[in-house]
């Protein structure tokens, strides 16, 4: 993509003031310590590095690349800021800042995810061309945008615990939110680094899968039993409509169920029994 630097002058002083936010930041944390080690660095030395804007109206700049350093300045009370002035449609603004910012390494993994989203969408772009205009392969954008799929709650707590991404993409074979929460609250408490957090969801994991299936087994065993039963009461009342009073009897323990029928030998013996 190329951005056209304005020909009447490559760097002029613009008031802060006429500087509106770029619209597709991908940065969402910007840490106030660093921001006041950068705004004292400028306030000794000044911006060694211009503003990248692009001009919107008669007197209104829109910020394309340099958020940190235009904060920077206006916390070190700087009223205007070196710029460079580029010509370029929103679209292309868009690309130039989204791809700017990822290519930073100070990013975190889920602002980094969210910005490569942005990219997607806001340009109409595959995975695969994503990955070519960031210089990275496309299972690796694959991998980052799966972070997305985690609740904004549980973002924060992974970042506020200092976990990592490969902490986040284990998470994600837990699907419901409730048992996810419970993994990510054991993983921090016992201070779990990626192998043994990997290996905790996994063996979770398995034992809901084992519950599973012991719960279908119970299920299908009850479910037989009970073709069972009702296969006796159907022979019973067949013999009560043949005229045997056949009478049968039930007990049960936890280990098996007793019936008992008692079917009379003779007529008399039958007429003697009641059902």
């Amino acid at each position: 993509m190329l951005l056209t630097i304005g020909k009447e002058r490559r760097i002029t002083e613009i008031p802060l003031v006429q500087i509106r936010p770029c619209r597709t930041q991908a940065r969402q944390n910007f840490s106030n310590e660093q921001l006041k080690e950068l705004a004292l660095s400028i306030r000794q030395n000044g911006i060694l590095q211009p503003i990248t804007v692009r001009k919107i109206s008669l007197f209104e700049y829109e910020l394309v690349a340099g958020e940190r350093r235009l904060r920077a300045a206006a916390m070190c009370g700087k009223a205007k800021v070196p710029c460079i002035v580029v010509s370029c449609t929103d679209q292309q603004a868009s690309i130039y800042s989204m791809t700017e910012n990822l290519q930073r390494t100070d990013l975190n993994f889920f602002e980094e995810a969210e910005g490569i989203n942005m990219l997607m969408h806001y340009c109409g772009i595959t995975q695969q061309e994503a990955a070519h205009r960031l210089g990275k392969r496309q299972s690796t954008i694959a991998n980052k945008l799966r972070v997305l799929k985690l609740t904004r709650d549980e973002r924060a707590i992974i970042l506020k615990a200092h976990l990592t991404e490969r902490h986040a993409r284990a998470l994600l074979k837990v699907d419901d939110i409730t048992e996810r929460r419970i993994l990510l609250s054991e993983i921090i408490e016992k201070n779990m680094n990626v192998s043994q957090a990997e290996r905790h969801i996994d063996e979770f994991i398995n034992r809901q899968r084992l519950q599973k299936y012991q719960t279908q087994k119970r299920t299908i065993i009850i479910k037989d039993i009970r073709i069972f039963e009702n296969t006796i009461k159907r022979a019973i009342n067949t013999m009560r409509m043949s005229g045997i009073k056949a009478i049968s009897t039930q007990s049960e323990n936890e280990s098996y169920i007793e019936y008992t029928v008692r079917i009379p030998k003779s007529k008399s013996d039958s007429s003697d029994l009641t059902a």
